[in-house]
Formats: C-alpha cells, sequence, structure tokens
C-alpha cells in the first residue's frame, strides 16, 4: 500500500507534494524496519542498518537542524 502510494506521487525535490511523498516513503521504510525486526532467527546487522539509514535519512529532510543523515552516514563509516 505504501509503496504503490508512493509510485503514484509524481512530485519531485521542491514541489509542493514533495513532502508528503517523503512521508509515504518514510511510513513504507518503518514496515521494512518492522518486517526486519521481526524475521525469526538472528537480527541481521546489514538489514538493519540499511532500513536505520533509509529512516534518517528521509527523516533529516524532514525534521532538519538535527543532522540525522550525519548519523546515518555513521552507521557504514564504523
Amino acid at each position: 500500500m505504501a509503496e504503490a502510494a508512493y509510485q503514484a506521487n509524481s512530485s519531485k525535490r521542491g514541489d509542493s507534494g514533495w513532502s508528503e511523498k517523503q512521508r509515504v516513503l518514510l511510513a513504507d521504510m518503518a514496515l521494512h524496519l518492522l518486517q526486519t525486526a521481526l524475521r525469526e532467527g538472528e537480527l541481521p546487522e546489514e538489514g538493519l542498518k540499511r532500513n536505520l539509514f533509509s529512516i534518517l535519512t528521509i527523516s533529516d529532510q524532514l525534521i532538519p537542524g538535527h543532522e540525522l543523515k550525519t548519523v546515518a552516514d555513521k552507521l557504514y563509516s564504523a
């Protein structure tokens, strides 16, 4: 559902609908995080990093001034 809504929104960065498109993408990434967390067995570190990286990168656009992209980048620099 979230993926379909994201793909249906043709907004580009700077358009009036861009923020809404990013919110839908954030919801989709949150669902992916939920799926990763609920998988049977050991929590896959790379999958978790990928999910968190995406969430932090998108969130950086929605709540500027908190350097969330910098935090996201640190997930792969360590």
